[in-house]
């Protein structure tokens, strides 16, 4: 099975001005076609800090080496587009004109009734050797380096032309040239009530296996299980993962929520709609998070009223017992964030048609980290009323 390392390139990237997207998609798409993913990089636009990183990708020792490098960006018409450059030198190799990349261009910018400048024509320059890629979707052509053994594949930044390409003209080539017959497959059990070592306590011992493996990834409120099977067929990695993901299930039980895309607040309002509950909130100090969560579905949340300044626990009873009455709906929920020296306090209060409950919970994380963790854990209190847990 191949390997591969993505380098993003751009500056703007590097410096945070916009999200890399490409990076998060390719690792998705290479997951799909069984490709083992070691590394993912950004370097800004620097023709030699681009060739160093090249050329450490492709001269790691062993299995650390890639043979399959994937690079995103710079591939534009300006000066500080420098991917084509940088690899002609990590490779040794110069630049060289190709005429038929030239007539594509040309004939893109004439389907928009464009001519293109001069400074277009640095997109026809490929490094010596290179396997040229059309791209009827944008101006600017990919490339690839096959060497040693490896491929550098360069793609555009534009994330709609990179897709394009990947999808139609490099898996492909990647399914030829590596004979590619595996495929990964994941799937992710989220948790809630739960912290991360409670869960390594239970599942530590299934952490050790080899196919499929197991990993953690803890959120503020929320821990993931992500099971990862590598397999011939799709039939098979979906055995591989439903066989541990019984015992998981077994072994973690009502910790679990959902799966995959689902969020713990459809999951919230999926329980209340089976119910024949309608919901409505009081929140002080989160800045209209819950509201934010809960709006999709105006069938069930009928509405919640946000506080800036944080309530007592008896002022926040008593102002839930009023919103809700007001609403005419049978659950009622309110939430306070309470500040105090060296930890935040939540205090909830759950009105449901049996019984009004009443929570204080300490928070000893970051601030900044308070308010998703208060949302997290009154939307699985939530949850467990709901389904009928005392």
């Amino acid at each position: 099975m191949p390997t591969a390392e993505i380098i993003t390139i751009g500056t703007e990237i590097l410096l945070g001005e916009i999200v890399d997207t490409n990076a998060r998609y390719l690792a998705r798409y290479l997951r799909a076609l069984g490709i083992d993913l070691y590394r993912k990089s950004t370097v800004g636009d620097n023709v030699d800090r681009i060739a160093k990183a090249i050329l450490e990708s492709l001269e790691r020792p062993g299995r650390e080496k890639a043979d399959i490098l994937f690079t995103t960006g710079g591939l534009g018409p300006t000066v500080d587009d420098p991917t084509r450059q940088a690899v002609a030198q990590a490779l040794g190799v110069g630049l060289e004109f190709r005429p038929e990349l030239w007539d594509q261009i040309q004939a893109r910018f004439r389907l928009f009734s464009r001519t293109p400048t001069d400074n277009n024509q640095r997109q026809a320059y490929l490094p010596a050797g290179a396997i040229p890629v059309e791209n009827p979707v944008g101006t600017a052509p990919a490339f690839i380096c096959e060497v040693n053994g490896a491929a550098i594949i360069a793609l555009p930044g534009v994330p709609r032309e990179m897709e394009y390409l990947l999808e139609n003209a490099i898996t492909p080539y990647l399914r030829r040239r590596f004979q590619l017959g595996w495929i990964i497959k994941a799937r992710v059990l989220h948790t809630a009530g739960v912290g991360e070592s409670q869960i390594d306590d239970r599942i530590g011992d299934l952490e050790a296996s080899s196919n499929p493996t197991i990993g953690l990834a803890a959120h503020s409120g929320q821990v993931d299980v992500r099971i990862t099977a590598k397999a011939a067929s799709e039939t098979e990695a979906d055995r591989l993962i439903r066989e541990i993901e019984d015992i998981v299930r077994d072994r973690l039980g009502e910790w679990i929520y959902g799966v995959d895309q689902e969020t713990l607040e459809q999951v919230v309002l999926n329980a209340l709609f089976a119910q024949g509950w309608r919901l409505a909130t009081v929140e002080t100090g989160l800045r209209g998070e819950l509201v934010r969560r809960l709006c999709a579905n105006p069938d069930v949340f009928l509405g919640g009223e946000v506080l800036a300044e944080p309530l007592s626990p008896e002022e926040l009873l008593l102002r839930t017992q009023a919103y809700c009455g007001a609403q005419r709906a049978e659950v009622g929920l309110g939430i306070t964030l309470l500040p105090a020296a060296e930890r935040q306090d939540i205090h909830l209060v759950l009105i449901t048609p049996e019984r009004i409950d009443q929570f204080t919970r300490p928070f000893g994380g970051p601030p900044e980290f308070a308010g998703r963790w208060a949302v997290h854990y009154s939307l699985d209190v939530l949850r467990q009323i709901s389904k009928g847990a005392p």
